[in-house]
């Protein structure tokens, strides 16, 4: 006699023995819908193949400020270690290294490129994808899975993100990687897939800071009700997890603490040139709580006021939200409907995982009153799929097995496609016809969908597939015109141009989304107006010296680039400037290290006067840009006055032809 899992007791039990629905549905027989779980894997790998490579070259260095820290990945290990800016290990980034790690070893391997840069994030997107993928198919089965899969494929946002250098595309992979080694210890009760777990859980920690942890209590809740082990095992558990998590993270914090100060870097954006400074502060709890969000940002001017409805705002809505509330829905649903299983029963176990992971996130990013970025949507992306596959497949047993379901899968489609006509209506001159039609050919669908005689399984299919893409047809257009578009900056968001707020948005943005070019018709506006505009460089800070002459493709006046290269000699820095972007471009264009002395925003006391001229004096530092040289006002650290004012004083004032950058050549200071 052939034994039967308990999961698929329960799987049939609440009728969501979805591989065995699949195969009846489309008359395969059992053998068969193994091979058709390979096929769907095969296919949503490659449909987010396809999304994330194509044209992956078309943002050019992206972000120069990581696209810079990737190149000093690739020429100093030291500079990989540390997560320097700049190959001399002067300053390092503002956030932990773990992402330039992987970047600059892709630039060490193929050279320094956008396509090199680029490919790691292209990956991980797939491999997310994937992970995803085979977590949802032990939960929920194929079916949830593919939908899944889909949906995670096509969420504008991630698009954006697994096609750029933010280290979000590797914080999402490795909070997938954790998710993927609870799901098998709750399966087996196993302490070596929890401490799997925890490991990355602290890599993603290493990836992004506290940004990393916020899936650690979803995960902590659903093994510790559902794991098929003892109370006393899961406890342990607990702890091995935890453990894993915090040895990991805290590895690569206790080394740099550690090493004496003047044998590595200053921590980009700290005030105290402290790893601890950077978690607590700017990095950390400066974001979720104010306060110390760094150089008089708040979160107001990127993405909207604090509140319960800012994840469907403006800078948010069309990043994320097409199907969040179809995943709210379905995640209170499905723990409705397992409420009485057993305490090992897969179904709930997965809702109690998504359902978490979607709360503490969502939380998190509608109330934190630091710096928040859109863009950090990227990690609500893989629950939110997650529970719109468990719910397709769910609510559609339930309309097949009672005749009220059928009402309540047609309201929540309308609820769907309403919310996507109202994002899309905020792009008014992008695809124009779209919007009407979503709203039209949804209202018909989910009137089919509620009448309670049509039952027949492939008519049935049939529905759930057309009303699969009608809800998916916003997310899809989006996510096409980001993948053609051209991206450069920190300040950057998926899809077109927003130019109508409505009721819901927090503030009214005018110029949020979209990126330049763009694919036929999905190409409207290209770059756009307004405060923070999308496909635009970030602005060079003032303060020690920015303003390189940048460019928008993230490069830099090419005659200062060529008379630096010839005349960098035996120093350390072939220039010094006043901040992280003036810097991180005129590094990219010449190669070779530049000190950037305020830090992301100038403002950073990584350097003092003394310093500076023992740098000169040693021979490590013979040209300084001085303040104020096409920089944007962001304010520059204590020390930069004085230093403009020393260098103005014993440097010789270089005019390069070609070039509107004055140039202050300190060889002459250094023979003194």
């Amino acid at each position: 006699m052939t034994a039967i899992s308990p999961g698929l007791v329960d799987r049939r039990r609440h009728g969501l023995d979805v591989v065995g629905l699949a195969g009846r549905t489309l008359g395969l027989a059992r053998s068969a819908a193994a091979d058709w779980t390979v096929r769907s894997a095969a296919a949503v790998g490659l449909l987010a193949a396809v999304l994330y490579l194509w044209n992956l070259a078309a943002s050019g260095y992206a972000n120069s400020y990581y696209s810079a820290a990737a190149l000093a990945a690739s020429q100093s290990w030291s500079a990989w270690f540390f997560g320097s800016l700049d190959a001399g290990s002067f300053i390092t980034i503002d956030k932990p290294p773990l992402a330039t790690m992987l970047m600059g070893l892709s630039v060490r391997a193929f050279g320094l490129s956008s396509w090199s840069i680029l490919l790691p994030e292209a990956l991980l997107g797939v491999g997310s994808v994937l992970v995803l993928f085979d977590i949802v198919r032990r939960q929920f089965g194929t079916v949830a899975a593919t939908v899944a899969g889909v949906v995670m494929a096509f969420t504008p946002v991630g698009v954006l993100m697994f096609r750029y250098d933010h280290p979000d595309a590797l914080m999402v992979f490795l909070m997938l990687a954790g998710a993927w080694g609870v799901q098998r210890a709750i399966e087996n009760g196993g302490h070596r897939w929890l401490a799997m777990a925890g490991v990355a859980v602290g890599l993603a920690f290493l990836t992004k800071y506290l940004q990393g942890f916020l899936v650690g209590p979803a995960f902590v809740l659903a093994y510790f009700v559902a794991a098929n082990a003892s109370v006393r095992r899961r406890v342990a558990g607990v702890a091995v997890f935890s453990a894993a998590t915090l040895l990991t993270a805290g590895a690569w914090v206790a080394a740099v603490q550690l090493t004496p100060a003047a044998d590595r870097p200053f921590i980009g954006g700290s005030t105290n040139n402290s790893v601890l400074d950077l978690i607590l502060g700017y990095d950390g709890l400066g974001r979720i709580f104010g306060g110390s969000a760094g150089n008089g940002q708040g979160g107001v001017s990127f993405s909207g006021a604090p509140g319960f409805l800012r994840l469907f705002n403006s800078e948010f809505g069309g990043q994320v939200s097409w199907l969040l509330p179809f995943a709210v829905v379905a995640a209170v649903i499905g723990l409705i409907v397992t409420m009485r299983s057993r305490r090992t029963d897969p179904l709930r176990a997965g809702y109690l995982m998504w359902g978490g992971w979607l709360a503490a996130n969502a939380v998190v990013f509608s109330y934190m009153s630091g710096i928040v970025h859109s863009y950090y949507a990227v990690a609500l992306a893989p629950a939110v799929a997650a529970l719109v596959g468990a719910g397709v497949v769910a609510l559609w047993r339930i309309r097949d097995r009672f005749y009220y379901g059928g009402f309540a899968l047609a309201g929540l489609t309308l609820v769907t496609v309403a919310w996507a006509y109202m994002l899309l209506s905020r792009s008014p001159d992008f695809v124009p016809w779209l919007a009407p039609a979503v709203l039209g050919l949804g209202l018909g669908v989910a009137a089919f969908i509620a009448v309670p005689v049509l039952r027949e399984r492939r008519l049935g299919a049939i529905l759930g597939v057309l009303g699969l893409a009608v809800m998916l047809a916003g997310p899809v257009a989006f996510s096409l015109y980001t993948a053609a578009s051209a991206y450069s900056g920190s300040i950057v968001s998926a899809g077109p141009s927003v130019t109508v707020a409505d009721a819901l948005s927090g503030t009214t943005s005018g110029g949020m989304g979209g990126g330049n070019g763009g694919l036929g018709g999905f190409a409207q506006g290209g770059s756009q107006p307004g405060g923070f505009a999308q496909g635009a460089p970030a602005v060079p800070a003032a303060g020690f010296g920015g303003g390189s002459g940048a460019d928008s493709a993230g490069g830099s006046d090419s005659a200062l680039a060529a008379y630096l290269v010839a005349n960098r000699g035996s120093a350390t820095w072939v220039v010094a400037v006043s901040d992280a972007m003036s810097a991180a471009q005129l590094e990219l264009a010449t190669g070779d290290p530049v000190m950037a002395m305020g830090g992301w925003s100038g403002s950073d006391n990584a350097i003092a006067l003394d310093q500076l001229k023992a740098d000169v004096a040693a021979g490590k530092l013979r040209y300084v840009i001085i303040s104020g040289q096409g920089g944007g006002g962001m304010g520059g650290s204590s020390s930069s006055s004085s230093i403009d004012t020393w260098v103005v004083a014993n440097g010789k004032a270089v005019t390069i032809s070609g070039s509107s950058t004055t140039l202050y050549d300190l060889s002459g200071a250094a023979a003194a």
